[in-house]
């Protein structure tokens, strides 16, 4: 895959300038984290008490402001050609320096990442202005990916579900949840992920806690096993869930499995161009509840995946957002009972000109393992 370019960089910063315009903003303030990789290519080395914040104002060029002494790391970005760079001093006043780029007045879209300490320097300059968070008045910023996100979506699905095939073939019974985390981080990083940033291993009863942590419980024969993993892989998502159970389950567990499998597959042949987030979460929900199990569907529906593996759009009753053809979401219904066990299924879902399409391919049925 090629690298992206300052002019895949000029393009998004110039499509978020417009898109800040169109929702009656004065602009955008970006500052490090997942938004500026993003629009810029630029990842601060060390993220510290001194401003960086790139500013994109409506009939503005695009403009970094950075500490002096980190100058040299932004040019080097591969946003950068696509950008002016303002550096100031230690002991100079930054947000000085970052108010004289925000015009006369207006209301400001600010990046989630953002520290309080910085907001409030702005707003000590410039009172007047308003503010507001990205994924509030831009959540789509972005959610909807290229040829070449969705590429790199797919490669890092693609690398997750070999690390599931995997992980079957590894003992569960009389090991720790934390050795069989330890596998599936290994194996992530084996098919190319360059971080890991959730192993969830839920045995038994831990599995009726959908971001249960691996601990130190001994997984036991006959227990369900939820596995939840991803990370990133140049640069993008992966994040995906199967149930497992060691050796022969048991006919609840079956029925349950059984379930969630219909739910997730009555989801995903839901989405399609035009129906809402909140659709595609109503229709998982209903089969869960129809056969009884609603109030132990616990979470929402899915969340959109990019840069980050958690970031707008969100598969949520209230959402009423609808698809739009390179959304990508993860579908991810479960059922949990607990005390007992849980079981989820979890596929990262692209919407494509006329439906859905699985960046996970693995088997959906209740696998078995030793």
């Amino acid at each position: 895959m090629t690298a992206f370019t300052s002019k895949d960089y000029a393009a998004r910063m110039a499509r978020a300038t417009a898109d800040a315009g169109q929702a009656g903003l004065a602009g955008v303030l970006v500052a490090p984290g997942p938004d500026l990789v993003w629009l810029t290519g630029y990842r601060p080395t060390a993220i510290t008490e001194r401003l960086t914040l790139l500013v994109l104002a409506v009939g503005r060029e695009p403009t970094l402001v950075v500490p002096m002494l980190e100058r040299p790391d932004a040019e080097a970005a591969a946003g950068a050609p696509a950008l002016s760079i303002v550096d100031w001093r230690d002991g100079d006043d930054p947000y000085d320096v970052a108010a004289m780029l925000l015009g006369d007045s207006g209301r400001f879209g600010v990046s989630d990442s953002t520290w309080a300490l910085h907001l409030l320097g702005l707003q000590r300059i410039r009172p007047e202005n308003g503010w507001a968070g990205l994924t509030e008045c831009l959540p789509m910023l972005r959610a909807v990916k290229d040829k070449a996100e969705l590429d790199r979506l797919a490669a890092a699905g693609a690398a997750a579900d070999c690390a599931f095939g995997d992980i079957l073939t590894v003992p569960f019974a009389g090991r720790r949840e934390t050795d069989v985390a330890a596998d599936l981080a290994a194996l992530l990083r084996k098919y190319g992920h360059e971080q890991v940033d959730f192993t969830v291993v839920g045995s038994g009863p831990n599995g009726a806690n959908p971001h249960h942590e691996a601990g130190p419980r001994t997984i036991e024969p006959g227990d369900t096993v939820v596995l939840d993993f991803g990370g990133l892989m140049r640069g993008y998502g992966s994040d995906t869930t199967r149930t497992v159970s060691v050796g022969e389950p048991g006919e609840e567990v079956r029925t349950v499995h059984g379930i969630v499998r219909r739910a997730q597959q009555a989801a995903f042949e839901a989405v399609r161009p035009g129906v809402t987030c909140q659709d595609i979460d109503r229709v998982a929900r209903r089969v869960i509840t129809e056969a009884g199990y609603g109030e132990r569907f616990i979470h929402r529906t899915g969340h959109g995946i990019g840069v980050t593996t958690h970031e707008p759009p969100y598969l949520v009753e209230g959402e009423e957002q609808p698809l739009v053809p390179g959304m990508c979401f993860s579908i991810e219904p479960g059922i949990y009972l607990p005390g007992r066990f849980g079981v989820r299924i979890e596929d990262i879902v692209t919407v494509t000109a006329d439906g859905g399409r699985r960046l996970n391919n693995t088997g959906r049925e209740l696998h078995l393992v030793a």
